[in-house]
């Protein structure tokens, strides 16, 4: 420790060199003692700091001293009250001798760092003030005066640094363009604008490492931003980060399912890397003992995927699939009115299907390729089926009558059809696989 001595000496130095301040400079903040270091002290040394203090913020700083000298160097407020006095006649070199001697001694003490942080925003050393702000705020996030200053100066330095990019970047100077924009995020690390500008700069660069960090950094900021998801995805793509970039291109498509280009890049990647897309799911189908409505989709899109017409005529909007494993396909099935979609717009992907439901999605299948130009023919005239658990009354009598017609569904041997029970897995690709002889034979 300094002695007590030694202090006085530099205080004299300090305080002779510029006239006492009869009043607190409107910006000068002093910062109460901490309660919790002052309960520790005995009632002498607690006058002693209030007096020292309110002195201080009279702006006294003379007489704020003789107070703080009847304290030992030791006392924890010790040397940040001789800071604030410093401070209050200007000497900003002393005053920070203090205050880092202070934080020295008691890290975890914000006084000190808030008088740090006057004494550089004064001396215009921006940086420094802002990194001593930081220090307060992690020891006590509510202080309100480092909340406003921090803020002012994050704003403050991310506009300047934002400017001075935008400088060098016309004047062609690429590095210190690209050091202006890391300068920036340093200040404010969610700002979009510096995130895509110095992704940019990298692609142009090559350098795909560090745009990809960016770009992945602005869309875990904003998810579902379109452009930036683009972006993201065709630099991937640049990198040879094929599956990423797929992953990424239909996270795009759940967004904007007529985006061409994420489609088509879409399909190329999956072209290139021999893709399939038949994820775990699909491939548990056939042994299930009832099908659900997103099974079924999968099951249309991937057997009739040369058939569906895609992008769909009439997209669907559909408020309910979003996580599921089969989107794409329900998208496709939906919007080729193959699969319909409820009024209140929800598709309810893992609701069970019956047979009923089975019949009817595929005659509804069957039109739909129909007009595409296929051939398909009855194999059995309508008038001949009986159904002993249908009768013409029932909603999905003529769906179930026509699917049996084709023979793409059967009855039962007692000639029930049991309409309500669920399709097993093995049971709906068998029906698909029939329709997709037919079509077959018919060409």
């Amino acid at each position: 420790m300094v002695k007590k001595t030694g202090v006085l000496g530099l205080l004299i130095l300090g305080f002779s060199a510029c006239a006492t301040v009869t009043s607190l400079p409107p910006s000068l903040y002093i910062e109460s003692p901490q309660p919790s270091y002052s309960a520790e002290l005995s009632l002498d040394e607690r006058i002693a700091v209030g007096e020292a203090w309110n002195y201080l913020k009279l702006g006294k700083a003379a007489k704020a001293e003789k107070a703080l000298l009847k304290l030992s160097p030791e006392n924890p407020f010790y040397y940040a009250g001789l800071g604030y006095a410093s401070l209050l006649t200007n000497n900003l070199p002393i005053a920070e001798q203090y205050f880092l001697r202070s934080a020295q001694d008691f890290p975890d003490m914000p006084i000190a760092h808030l008088g740090l942080g006057q004494v550089y925003q004064m001396s215009g050393q921006t940086d420094a003030a802002y990194r001593e702000y930081l220090e307060v705020l992690k020891r006590n996030p509510e202080n309100a005066w480092a909340k406003k200053e921090s803020e002012a100066l994050r704003l403050e330095k991310t506009e300047a640094l934002m400017s001075e990019a935008k400088d060098f970047a016309l004047l062609g100077n690429t590095e210190k363009t690209k050091e202006a924009y890391l300068k920036a995020l340093e200040y404010s690390p969610k700002l979009q604008e510096a995130h895509l500008a110095i992704a940019r700069i990298f692609i142009k660069e090559k350098n795909f490492q560090n745009a990809l960090f960016h770009l992945k950094t602005a869309a875990a900021n904003d998810p579902k931003d379109k452009t930036i998801l683009q972006e993201y995805a065709d630099a991937l793509y640049q990198a040879e980060q094929l599956s990423r970039s797929l992953d990424v291109y239909k996270r795009l498509l759940e967004l904007d399912l007529q985006n061409k280009i994420a489609r088509d890049r879409s399909e190329s990647i999956k072209n290139r890397l021999g893709v399939v897309e038949l994820p775990s799911q699909y491939n548990s189908i056939a042994s299930l003992e009832a099908v659900t409505k997103e099974d079924l989709a999968a099951l249309i899109g991937v057997k009739f995927k040369d058939i569906l017409v895609i992008p769909t005529p009439k997209p669907a909007v559909i408020v309910d699939i979003t996580t599921s494993w089969a989107f794409e396909h329900i998208v496709n099935v939906a919007g080729n009115d193959i699969m319909e979609v409820f009024s209140n717009r929800t598709f309810q992907p893992r609701k069970t299907v019956t047979r009923a439901e089975m019949a009817e999605t595929l005659v509804r299948l069957i039109a739909f390729l129909k007009k595409g130009g296929a051939k398909i023919v009855e194999q059995i005239p309508l008038d001949r089926i009986k159904i002993a658990d249908v009768p013409q009354e029932h909603f999905y009598f003529q769906p179930i009558a026509q699917a049996i017609s084709y023979q793409i569904m059967d009855l039962a041997p007692d000639r029930t059809f049991k309409p309500e029970q669920g399709v097993p897995g093995r049971e709906a690709i068998n029906a698909l696989e029939i329709l997709l002889g037919l079509i077959k034979e018919g060409r």
